[in-house]
């Protein structure tokens, strides 16, 4: 056996395991984090529901400062539209973000309409309950159907979403507890 044999053969069982994985793992990906804001929570939701500041937490807003923003609507209103278009090097990519529904001082949904670097459309939500006097829980949760190939790298775009829902929550508290 030589080893362009070897090779081959490691390839192909590499490529078998990326379709394996690819085939069992669900198609759902949920990713829910939450924190305590030491704010009432009809503050942290007047923040929350003004799309325009999430530039001062959201972490995917802050890689790119210079990227191409439109915005459509009424800001803090149910149809709002986000639009962003990041330079490439700054892998941000493109989408809108819309403002679905608006449940005063408890939830907030939006619909993410992803372009690039994928095609896919997923959803994202606020639920915010008291935590304490003048303190509120803040989750924020990230719904996905995940494609192919996704669905192989599951645990990689979970654990990026995850440390930028954690990190975003994180300078969340910090602008508003300033």
């Amino acid at each position: 056996m030589t080893i362009l044999n070897i090779v081959l053969i490691v390839i192909g069982c590499l490529v078998a395991l990326f379709l394996i994985l690819a085939a069992v793992n669900s198609k759902e990906l949920i990713i829910e984090k939450s924190i305590v804001v030491n704010r009432p929570r009809n503050d942290v939701y007047d923040f929350l529901k003004i799309t325009k500041n999430a530039d001062t937490y959201n972490a995917w807003n802050m890689m790119d400062p210079d990227m191409k923003k439109e915005y459509r609507g009424n800001d803090g209103t149910v149809g709002f539209v986000y639009a962003w278009d990041s330079n490439k090097k700054r892998n941000v990519g493109a989408g809108e973000q819309e403002t679905k529904v608006l449940r005063a001082g408890e939830y907030i949904e939006h619909e993410l309409r992803f372009i690039r670097p994928m095609n896919d459309v997923a959803k994202a939500y606020f639920h915010l309950t008291d935590a304490g006097p003048n303190q509120t829980n803040v989750s924020w949760t990230f719904d996905s159907k995940l494609k192919f190939p996704g669905t192989a790298m599951k645990g990689m775009i979970r654990g990026i979403l995850t440390k930028s829902l954690v990190s975003g929550l994180s300078n969340l508290k910090k602008e508003l507890e300033k």
